[in-house]
């Protein structure tokens, strides 16, 4: 992908009196109350919209939350009000909807420096159909775009893909460009010996990523639920653990794949194995290749922790993509403390450590280790895709640097 242009670029001159249509994620989850219960999205957004305030902007936010069917109340943004106006340090007002006669009078009222949050901008339909006439109407509302929310860049929707058509510039935010540098960077142009760390449930889910990083890892290590399709494939018992049985050729065409390309494929040695998928299951430690019937892994053992650890020291970029283990359950979240302790001390001593999106931050921010580490992508599905080195729609229609 082409070096997108940045707001950075972007000067008082360039932007003083504009109005601004910035894409942000503010897609967080709420509880039953409708409190934040994890505000690092919005925390993420920060960086680009101070830099408007601070160029005299006249910046308009636009995001979406869950997956709504038609206007629904309990995904409206306004609950977020409070904690982007206590980050920004600027009352930001929010509208009813946004697009309209009421949207367009609230912009036409915005001071330089001013912030308008739109409604959910998939209480429209049209929204995720990318629809010409939709994005218009968004694009009518402003001058320039920004691009700042990486965590649906891989979606063409009308607020991520659409709305670059008729808006110039059209650029990346802060936050987009320090995940495409991190991402885009270390999986084109990673400092040697490079390592992947990928884990999960599924072999199926993962498949597009193990099979990009082999191309281009020196050492890859495998972990959670995957591991036992692997198992079962090269013979191994794995008791009533989770397998794939229609993804079995495939783990042993990637075993295959590794050896013609020479890269260290390692699988656990050892997993914790439970009797049932429980948090309070009994547990023992037993060798990858003999798990007892009516037992199932649950998590990676002693020896493969140590393994993994020792295999990580000769490394200079690591990316980190799952769990290990059932992290949600604490008997069983052991193997992913241990990677992520392990990823934050390398981090320290100067190793590139990308923890690339989905449950892994999660894991990463249970141990409170996030401020450690190199980069923790903000994106989930996003993060996944370009480090299967596919292109993001979202990123495709900004303009070149």
């Amino acid at each position: 992908m082409a070096t997108k242009k940045s707001v950075g670029s972007l000067k008082e001159a360039d932007l003083k009196g504009k109005k601004v249509f910035v894409r942000v994620d503010l897609n967080v989850p709420l509880d039953d109350n409708f409190n934040i219960t994890d505000d690092t999205r919005i925390r993420a957004a920060v960086p680009t919209i101070n830099y408007l305030i601070g160029c005299s902007a006249k910046i308009i936010l636009a995001s979406h939350l869950g997956r709504p069917k038609g206007v629904t109340p309990k995904y409206s943004l306004k609950p977020l009000v409070p904690r982007l106006s206590e980050l920004l340090g600027v009352e930001v007002i929010i509208a009813n909807d946004c697009i309209g006669e009421e949207v367009e009078k609230l912009v036409a009222s915005l001071p330089e420096g001013g912030v308008l949050l739109l409604e959910n901008v998939r209480f429209h339909k049209e929204e995720e159909k990318n629809d010409p006439e939709f994005a218009k109407k968004l694009a009518s509302l402003a001058d320039l775009y920004v691009n700042d929310a990486f965590g649906t860049a891989h979606r063409a929707h009308a607020s991520t893909e659409g709305v670059a058509q008729y808006l110039k510039p059209a650029v990346a935010g802060f936050l987009m460009q320090k995940e495409l540098d991190y991402l885009v960077g270390a999986v084109a142009n990673p400092k040697k010996p490079f390592a992947a760390i990928v884990g999960g449930a599924k072999v199926s889910t993962k498949i597009g990523v193990i099979e990009s990083l082999l191309a281009k890892v020196d050492i890859l290590l495998l972990g959670g639920g995957m591991i036992f399709t692997f198992y079962k494939a090269q013979g191994h018992s794995v008791g009533s653990s989770l397998v794939e049985e229609d993804r079995l050729d495939l783990a042993l065409s990637l075993i295959e794949k590794a050896k013609a390309t020479g890269v260290s494929l390692l699988l656990p040695t050892d997993v914790v194995a439970a009797d049932k998928f429980a948090p309070d299951a009994n547990s023992k430690v037993v060798p990858a290749s003999g798990i007892p019937d009516g037992w199932m892994g649950l998590d990676i053992g002693p020896d493969a922790i140590k393994s993994f650890s020792e295999a990580l020291d000769a490394t200079k970029t690591i990316i980190w993509n799952g769990p290990m283990g059932v992290f949600e359950y604490d008997k069983f979240a052991t193997g992913t403390e241990a990677i992520a302790k392990k990823l934050a001390e390398l981090s320290g001593n100067g190793v590139t450590a990308i923890i690339g999106g989905g449950d892994s931050v999660a894991a990463v921010e249970k141990v409170g280790l996030a401020d450690k580490m190199s980069h923790i992508s903000t994106g989930g599905g996003a993060s996944l895709e370009l480090l299967e080195g596919k292109s993001l729609p979202g990123v495709l229609a900004l303009d070149d640097a």
